[in-house]
């Protein structure tokens, strides 16, 4: 990586958005590749993405924008993803070149269905991509406190320290400070897991559990995160740094928590379908959550929380009646 490296967005949502007004700060010009033409013709017109995060203001001169993500891939460098992990291997069916000599970047935090598979995995062993070329971007963070400027910590995750460093640099700005690590599956099993645990969060608020509760039930969310983790990638972490328990506490208590938020409605008693169609964004905790259980068949880790937002999401378990179930678990 260089200062004359390319870097490129994949995906046109808040947190795409968000990821493109950081890099303005310090990058001369982004590729960015977006699947609807009719967005960015809008996007051209109004200097902003119509749809998110609209108060932030774009010098479209600097943005190469395109529909073909051949094109986008092949004139850049770095690239980042930040798409809903349901739609990932949809985006790259269009997709031709080799990402193999490229930095891959995951600002993904969902697992690949089917596959069941974090996003690192899914480009090293399906796309050929080295262990070293991967990278991921983890929080606490939310695109709506980014587009008001308000400060904000991102940890950068590679095994290669030079391109960790390198992302780290073009994201750090006035108000956004950054860390680097070298744990790419903790982190990303981490943001993973947060989206589960803050759906829970989400469903006892509309059970109307109080902040006593809520203490408890992400007191030992975080312990479950680092059972997890722990056995699925074991090396040393600190499980308390912000790339875990941040970004944790963030995505359960946010009001800007698009999972919280889903897992209220569902506390509340709407069906999983009604409360996905009023949302209009993706829960990515909804499609983690099965993932994660299907996964774990293999390694048997104690994880209450996840089973109990399982059982409610998928084997349509009264909430009122699973959660009075995981209280008895929890300590």
């Amino acid at each position: 990586m260089n200062e004359s490296s390319k870097i490129a967005i994949i995906g046109g949502g808040s947190w795409a958005t968000a990821i493109a007004k950081i890099l303005r700060e310090n990058v001369q010009g982004i590729n960015w590749y977006m699947r609807n033409p009719d967005t960015i013709s809008q996007f051209k017109q109004l200097s902003h993405n119509p749809r998110y995060i609209t108060g932030a203001e774009f010098d479209i001169d600097k943005i190469n924008f395109s529909d073909n993500i051949d094109e986008v891939v092949s004139n850049s460098d770095v690239i980042i993803f930040a798409i809903p992990s349901a739609f990932l291997k949809n985006a790259l069916k269009k997709l031709t070149v080799s990402l193999e000599d490229k930095f891959i970047v995951s600002a993904i935090k969902g697992i690949v269905p089917d596959e069941n598979m974090i996003i690192g995995d899914f480009f090293h062993k399906i796309y050929q991509v080295p262990t070293d070329s991967i990278g991921v971007i983890s929080g606490p963070c939310h695109a709506e406190e980014v587009a008001m400027e308000r400060l904000s910590y991102l940890t950068i995750s590679c095994q290669d320290s030079e391109k960790a460093s390198f992302l780290a640099d073009k994201l750090e700005c006035s108000y956004i400070m950054t860390t680097i690590s070298d744990d790419i599956y903790g982190t990303e099993y981490a943001a993973v897991l947060k989206n589960v645990f803050a759906i829970a969060a989400g469903i006892c608020h509309g059970l109307r559990y109080g902040d006593n509760f809520q203490s408890v039930l992400i007191s030992n969310a975080i312990q479950e995160i680092k059972r997890f983790v722990d056995t699925v990638h074991p090396i040393t972490r600190d499980i308390k740094s912000s790339a875990y328990l941040g970004d944790l506490l963030v995505t359960c208590y946010s009001q800007f928590s698009r999972n919280r938020t889903f897992g209220t409605m569902v506390g509340k008693g709407y069906s999983v379908k009604t409360a996905q169609l009023e949302m209009h964004m993706i829960a990515e905790g909804y499609y983690a959550v099965k993932c994660i259980k299907e996964i774990n068949e293999k390694y048997n880790v104690h994880m209450p929380i996840t089973m109990a937002v399982y059982n409610i999401l998928y084997e349509k378990i009264a909430p009122s009646i699973e959660i009075k179930l995981l209280t008895e678990d929890l300590r």
